[in-house]
């Protein structure tokens, strides 16, 4: 399940691109098959490490020289990399697990090379807000959301620390459904009957990507798509506007 758009993210030949908060590979794997760039994904679960370098092993290209994988254990407030270190950088559905997460924008604005490219998506707030209404465990549980974004907000306080913005869109509208009924019958979601079927109809549609599906979904995203997602260039004079 991608959420990032490559063709609005577009990825150049000799790219180094940062995955923060990789979780099991879903993007640093894709910009690794996009194209031939070093792709580098951190995570503080040293599990979900493993399962992304398991998931990778089916689109490995030890041959091809151009490219590069790598995973890394890493704390997001303190990233192990060297200033302006990546071209292009990932944060997807990370930040609002993070308490302090103005100080993980300033890593990666620490770490992205001026000009280079940076996409963030968090929960859209109104999906967000009935998940919070109906199970008050959804962001209670251990590594839960700890906070519902304003994307505006969101988006000002990236912009004042040198970026400009250049494109939004949503995703994920048929996922918003599934989590309302997850949270509706929290305590009894792995058996309940609707939780079920609409797990199996989410996979489904993962696996055969059916064409009514994938143009239903596009139709919704302005709507009730689950998830914001916005796209930003880091300005030449960024660390002067951060400060």
């Amino acid at each position: 399940m991608q959420t990032v758009d490559f063709k609005h993210f577009i990825l150049q030949t000799g790219d180094r691109v940062l995955d923060l908060g990789c979780g099991e590979g879903r993007h640093v794997i894709s910009a690794f098959v996009e194209a031939d760039v070093t792709a580098v994904g951190v995570d503080l679960c040293l599990k979900d490490l493993q399962t992304a370098q398991s998931k990778f092993a089916d689109f490995a290209e030890p041959a091809n020289e151009a490219k590069g994988f790598g995973l890394s254990q890493a704390n997001a407030l303190q990233l192990p990399f060297a200033d302006n270190t990546f071209d292009k950088i990932i944060c997807s559905e990370v930040l609002e697990h993070i308490p302090d997460y103005r100080s993980v924008l300033k890593e990666i604005e620490r770490v992205l090379k001026p000009g280079g490219l940076f996409c963030a998506s968090v929960p859209r707030a109104w999906p967000e807000r009935i998940c919070w209404a109906l199970s008050e465990a959804y962001h209670k549980v251990e590594g839960g959301h700890v906070r519902i974004f304003d994307a505006a907000k969101l988006r000002g306080q990236i912009q004042a620390l040198g970026f400009q913005f250049y494109h939004r869109h949503w995703a994920h509208a048929l996922h918003a459904p599934f989590w309302w009924l997850k949270c509706l019958f929290w305590k009894s979601q792995d058996s309940n009957f609707l939780v079920r079927q609409y797990h199996r109809l989410l996979v489904w549609d993962l696996l055969e990507r059916p064409k009514t599906t994938q143009v239903l979904e596009q139709a919704l995203n302005p709507v009730v798509g689950k998830s914001v997602v916005m796209y930003f260039r880091k300005l030449a004079d960024a660390q002067g506007a951060a400060q």
